[in-house]
């Protein structure tokens, strides 16, 4: 008898409670999937400074400028999502495009959202302005030396300048070029003004979307156009099926363009004699005009990838003491000295690109280019997908881009790399030939993080997840990342044995 009444009361409490759970049931089939990891922020040796949600604006690149006395962050958007196409802009109370978010970050703890210029209408990378470079006036040869410059893409559909001397009231100064299908990653060298700007070649019959227009912006009012550049296959009237991959973007150091293309698939790197290239061939009766010999004059070298991986951010690191060598002495070393001879890298950062892991693993290579003309992959680095069950998270999961800056706190020590739900992660590269994970940060899912989705035999499955996009650095330390899935940006500093590499107070 006792045992039919625990039976009766263990059977009333279950009825009691299955209309919760047949509901809580329901909820869960009817919401993406969220992996219980992905609830709380995961860290080693890098720790949360400040936050701000960025108005819920899918974030691609942020660009920290030290103006006057204060610090302040320029992050470029990709567009909206179909769920909200224009997130509501509080300042204004209105909906706006997705377009750049400008935010005092002088106190990293208490981040300012200053203003948001809005972007061309469009759904991710169809819209907004993802791509933002700063120049202060008195470093630009014809600049106005009291003004901040803000050099960003209109879309896919422009490349524009902007007065942001005051950062609460942004100004446009010109349309440098208009009329585009597609933009990308800029390049903009403030002591010179020239700006490398990945424009749509379409247009002009060339056979890639994005390709490289060289413009002086010495005078930020008054663009002059230099040259169309892409690699030898990508011109105007050349034959063959085998295109190579768009142009990605470049960086410049010195004397030298290193060139990034391809993305998933069919990297390549490019080494540019900047001279050259701005000169254009002094054998040609045209020395820009888009050959193949005159494109090939300016090149270096060229390294082609394995054909799943490209080439999204191609990083120089020049110089490097490299410790496990310091008693060997090769033909150019230094003999007088008796030190062996200093080398010279390349950082190169494929890009996830397909969401829950279905395409090739992309990671980031170092690539010995000591003898510039004949560079070549001796390391590489990627967090094993075990370690976090990286697949089932949901979005992508795999290396995007890394920090820029090459200021004297970290480069040439660490780099940090967007991993997308795997967070950033920082890796030591003072020995090149072995790179080695110090730090990691992945930060929290938030109410604004915005749903992944994939089909696969034609069934659509959505997941939340963190995808930490792009990264940068300011001169005192801090660390900016953001999030391609609306999170927002999340401003980090190092702890515990990282942060001692850096030589961080």
């Amino acid at each position: 008898m006792q045992r039919n009444r625990k039976w009766f009361s263990h059977a009333l409490r279950a009825l009691a409670v299955a209309p919760a759970l047949i509901a809580g049931y329901v909820a869960a089939a009817e919401s993406p999937f969220i992996h219980p990891a992905s609830r709380k922020p995961e860290a080693k040796n890098m720790q949360l400074v400040g936050y701000s949600d960025l108005q819920a604006r899918s974030a691609y690149q942020p660009v920290i400028h030290h103006q006057g006395d204060r610090y302040i962050a320029y992050v470029g958007h990709h567009g909206g999502t179909q769920d909200i196409p224009q997130p509501l802009n509080p300042l204004t109370k209105q909906k706006e495009n997705n377009g750049t978010s400008i935010v005092d970050v002088t106190d990293p703890k208490r981040p300012k959202y200053l203003t948001h210029i809005p972007g061309e209408p469009g759904l991710g990378e169809q819209g907004g302005a993802q791509m933002v470079r700063i120049c202060d006036g008195k470093k630009l040869p014809k600049g106005d030396p009291s003004k901040v410059y803000m050099l960003r893409t209109g879309g896919t559909a422009a490349q524009e300048v902007w007065d942001v001397t005051s950062p609460e009231r942004p100004s446009l100064i010109t349309t440098v070029i208009g009329g585009l299908k597609d933009t990308h990653k800029n390049w903009w060298e403030c002591d010179t003004g020239i700006a490398y700007l990945i424009s749509d070649g379409r247009p002009e019959k060339w056979r890639t979307k994005r390709m490289t227009k060289i413009y002086d912006l010495s005078d930020p009012a008054h663009p002059k156009f230099i040259r169309n550049f892409a690699l030898v296959g990508q011109q105007p009237g050349s034959a063959g099926e085998n295109v190579p991959e768009d142009t990605h973007g470049p960086i410049v150091l010195g004397n030298r363009v290193y060139f990034g293309y391809g993305t998933l698939l069919s990297g390549v790197i490019q080494i540019v004699d900047r001279e050259k290239l701005l000169k254009g061939n002094p054998a040609s009766s045209d020395p820009f005009a888009p050959t193949a010999e005159n494109l090939l004059y300016p090149q270096v070298s060229r390294l082609d990838m394995y054909p799943t991986v490209g080439a999204h951010t191609t990083f120089p690191m020049l110089g490097m003491e490299v410790p496990a060598f310091e008693k060997f002495h090769t033909k150019t070393g230094d003999f007088r000295s008796g030190k062996p001879a200093k080398r010279d890298f390349l950082l190169v950062v494929n890009e996830s690109t397909q969401n829950e892991c279905h395409e090739d693993y992309h990671m980031m290579f170092m690539v010995d280019i000591t003898d510039e003309t004949k560079p070549y992959n001796v390391s590489n680095f990627y967090v094993p997908e075990k370690s976090g069950d990286f697949c089932a998270r949901g979005g992508r999961f795999g290396t995007h881009s890394s920090n820029e800056d090459m200021g004297p706190i970290y480069y040439k020590k660490l780099v940090f790399i967007s991993w997308f739900n795997a967070g950033l992660r920082v890796i030591d590269v003072r020995d090149p030939f072995t790179p080695r994970e110090v730090a990691y940060y992945i930060p929290a899912i938030n109410k604004n993080t915005a749903k992944r989705c994939l089909r696969v035999n034609g069934v659509e499955s959505c997941k939340i997840a963190i995808q930490t996009n792009n990264a940068e650095v300011d001169d005192r330390g801090y660390i900016y990342a953001v999030d391609r899935a609306n999170t927002g940006m999340h401003i980090l500093e190092l702890t515990g044995p990282a942060r001692k590499i850096a030589n961080l107070k």
